[in-house]
């Protein structure tokens, strides 16, 4: 009797153990259909800056002519999620005695933000954004680089979002769930996607592919942002706008592989060399780095974590469109 009991409490023990980590993904893109099928056996972890829409009810319009309800803005989330707030995703480093933002946090404390979601080793994790435009897709690409980052594999990104589940007719939920803190720890630093300074001006010098993600207005130096110190790109860089990534408008998917390889081919880019992509600060650059890497599955790419802000404070050399 005392025999059965063990292998039966054995036999549960190892179900519990093996639960969302038996879950296979098909992809690191998978869809709604895909999602409501495993929705029990995935933890889902909704990012977005916007942390009061998450308990917001969705709005929609209505089309004049043909009647119908269109979404226009997302509210609330796909019943199960766990809200992280992406402004507490990044963190900053001291590098070279230069304070750099927006950076990969700390192992420790991204272990602390994973557990606080509820996250264990053994979870499989799909990553949600609100899908409203391209910047929250890549919300989602830099939180699923992260998590790379240190370690963890079992994890896919919901195409479109928060918006494809609202427009697939599916409900979404208002109310906040509790949460049990969870065990996750870093498995390994994986540097092998990460791209320092000195790895970007060794790529310059070898004339190495580099890919700016920014806006073409961006990339010639017509303007730029606040907390990049100057105008212009990287010597060398070839230009691949993010936004040619997804679809403009919510639900903002992926475009296709096919699509994809044949834009990054019209844009110059060879997507099966190596290459280091990078943008103002690391968060528009996941988006080309997920795409190549983990959608086109060439693991020779790396991105640029301090990108532009941290390569124009180290006073770094840049190119720009003469405005003369």
């Amino acid at each position: 009797m005392k025999n059965l009991l063990f292998l039966s409490g054995f036999i549960l023990s190892m179900l519990i153990a093996t639960g969302s980590s038996a879950t296979t993904l098909p992809s690191a893109l998978i869809d709604t259909q895909w999602l409501q099928a495993n929705i029990d056996n995935v933890v889902i972890l909704d990012i977005r800056k916007d942390t009061k829409s998450f308990n917001k009810k969705p709005v929609f319009k209505k089309n004049k002519k043909t009647n119908k309800k269109k979404l226009y803005k997302v509210g609330g989330h796909i019943p199960g999620s766990r809200l992280v707030n992406y402004k507490k995703v990044r963190s900053k480093k001291i590098i070279n005695g230069k304070k750099v933002s927006k950076m990969l946090p700390a192992k420790k404390t991204f272990e602390q933000l994973m557990q606080n979601a509820g996250i264990n080793n053994n979870d499989t994790v799909i990553l949600v954004t609100k899908g409203q435009n391209n910047g929250d897709m890549t919300i989602a690409t830099r939180f699923y680089w992260q998590m790379k980052y240190y370690g963890h594999t079992n994890m896919a990104i919901l195409n479109g979002g928060v918006a494809a589940w609202i427009t697939a007719g599916k409900a979404v939920k208002t109310s906040s769930n509790k949460i049990k803190k969870g065990n996750w720890t870093s498995a390994r630093e994986n540097k092998d996607i990460l791209a320092t300074s000195n790895d970007v001006a060794k790529a310059v010098a070898s004339k190495s592919q580099l890919i700016d993600a920014r806006s073409i207005s961006q990339y010639l130096g017509t303007w730029k942002k606040s907390y990049v110190y100057a105008k212009g790109h990287i010597p060398g860089a070839k230009v691949y706008p993010t936004e040619l990534l997804t679809a403009p408008k919510a639900p903002a998917n992926f475009l296709s592989v096919k699509q994809l390889t044949a834009l990054h081919k019209t844009m110059g880019i060879n997507t099966d060399a190596a290459a280091i992509t990078y943008c103002n600060s690391g968060h528009l650059a996941t988006g080309s780095w997920f795409v190549m890497s983990e959608l086109m599955g060439n693991k020779k790419v790396k991105m640029y974590d301090g990108s532009m802000h941290q390569w124009t404070l180290e006073k770094r050399p840049v190119t720009s469109m003469s405005m003369e």
